[in-house]
């Protein structure tokens, strides 16, 4: 990711309708694609072998870096931003808050990275997250399912921003015993989308974020007959 770029970027209010415009067009998980947790060293290597140290700190605004997109001569990449909103998921007991002792776990973003490639009119992204799950005083689960939404938006079209594109993808964090905290990686591979015209370039972002909605209902504990 070589030089830097300001790009424009919208108040927390009009986050907040990019935001409400992915969740419209959301329509749960389905073409989810794979992801890989990394509580385990290897996994967490996987994303710098893909990212090496160009990866950014998590921030509710893209940074103003860009990276040249491979295949392309007047096309970069285009920046990462956290949802407003969902940079965490915090989970409590069923049908309690999750705040204070009713808290299980909350994830957390930490690092976002991208790179994008171009054929034949269309742009292949791969875009990665890692972050943090924290156990919560009421104790989390072995495995905790973690749901991710990525869109692609145009900032500041004429009809406001605009979702190009948006993909679901999840992972899974194994919990061990007494930790209280684990790191996670996961990228989303082959955000497809058609390439922006040079001078629509700069206004593309993506977006990325926890995604509530996505979560698997917990599957209450089998009685044992007697």
């Amino acid at each position: 990711m070589a030089g830097s770029r300001a790009l424009n970027r919208t108040a927390a209010a009009a986050l907040g309708v990019a935001a409400a415009a992915w969740l419209a067009g959301c329509g749960g998980m389905s073409g989810a694609s794979s992801g890989a947790g990394a509580s385990s060293p290897s996994l967490t290597s996987r994303f710098g072998e893909l990212f090496g140290g160009k990866s950014q700190e998590a921030s509710a605004t893209s940074a103003p870096s860009t990276q040249a997109m491979e295949n392309s001569s007047d096309l970069t990449c285009p920046s990462v931003a956290i949802r407003f909103g969902a940079s965490t998921l915090a989970v409590g007991r069923p049908g309690q808050p999750a705040s204070g002792n009713d808290l299980r776990y909350q994830g957390t973003i930490t690092r976002t990275a991208r790179d994008c490639n171009l054929q034949n009119g269309q742009v292949t992204a791969r875009i990665g997250v890692q972050g943090r799950v924290i156990v919560g005083p009421a104790g989390a689960p072995p495995t905790v399912d973690l749901p991710l939404r990525v869109a692609v938006v145009q900032e500041g079209s004429a009809s406001g921003d605009k979702v190009i594109v948006t993909k679901a993808f999840r992972t899974s964090v194994a919990i061990p015993p007494d930790a209280q905290s684990v790191e996670f990686s996961v990228v989303a591979e082959d955000v497809t989308y058609p390439a922006p015209t040079a001078a629509a370039n700069d206004k593309y972002v993506f977006y990325v974020g926890f995604d509530p909605a996505g979560l698997k209902p917990e599957t209450p504990a089998r009685r044992k007959r007697r």
